[in-house]
C-alpha cells in the first residue's frame, strides 16, 4: 500500500475543514469551527489498481500576522490550496501560499478549489470559470461540487 500525504492550505474560513468532511464522511455542517494547528483525517482508496491511503492534513488557516509553519508543508505528495470565492483577498492570497509549499516541495503537485460556489450567481460563477486552468476546481462543500474530483486528479496526478 502506499502513503501519500495532502495538505489543505487556505487562510481562515475558506472551508478547508468542509472539503474535507465531505471527501471523508460526505457530510456538511454550517458550524464554524477554527482549526488549531493541524487535524489529520485518513482515507483508504484504489486508483488504477493501487492502494493507497491518504493522510489528508487540514492546517489551521494562514492570516496576515499568522503565516503557516513550513515544517507542516515537509513529506507532502500533493496540496490542495482553497481560497473562498466570496472573500477577494483569500484569492489574492493562493499565489503565496503556492510559493511556499514549493519551496518546500518543489515536486509536489497541486490543486486550487475556488470553494463556496454556491455564493455566487449563475452569471459570477460562468465568469470564474473563464479564467480557471486545468488544476483549477469550482467547488461547494455545502452543495457537494466537484469535491469527489478535486481529490481524484489530485491524487491521479500524485501516482503517475
Amino acid at each position: 500500500m502506499i502513503r501519500k500525504k495532502i495538505l489543505l492550505i487556505g487562510d481562515f474560513g475558506v472551508g478547508k475543514t468542509s472539503l474535507i468532511k465531505r471527501y471523508i464522511d460526505n457530510e456538511f455542517s454550517d458550524q464554524y469551527k477554527t482549526t488549531i494547528g493541524v487535524k489529520i483525517s485518513k482515507k483508504l482508496l484504489v486508483v488504477n489498481s493501487i492502494e493507497c491511503e491518504l493522510l489528508i492534513w487540514d492546517i489551521e488557516g494562514a492570516t496576515p500576522i499568522k503565516k503557516i509553519p513550513s515544517s507542516y508543508f515537509k513529506g507532502a505528495s500533493g496540496a490542495i490550496f482553497v481560497c473562498d470565492v466570496s472573500r477577494e483577498d483569500t484569492k489574492q492570497n493562493l499565489n503565496s501560499h503556492i510559493e511556499n509549499f514549493l519551496s518546500v516541495n518543489p515536486s509536489s503537485k497541486y490543486v486550487i478549489a475556488y470553494n463556496k460556489i454556491d455564493l455566487l450567481s449563475e452569471k459570477q460563477q460562468l465568469a470564474l470559470e473563464q479564467t480557471l486552468s486545468d488544476n483549477d476546481f469550482m467547488t461547494s462543500a455545502k452543495s457537494d461540487i466537484n469535491v469527489i474530483k478535486l481529490f481524484k486528479v489530485l491524487v491521479k496526478d500524485m501516482l503517475l
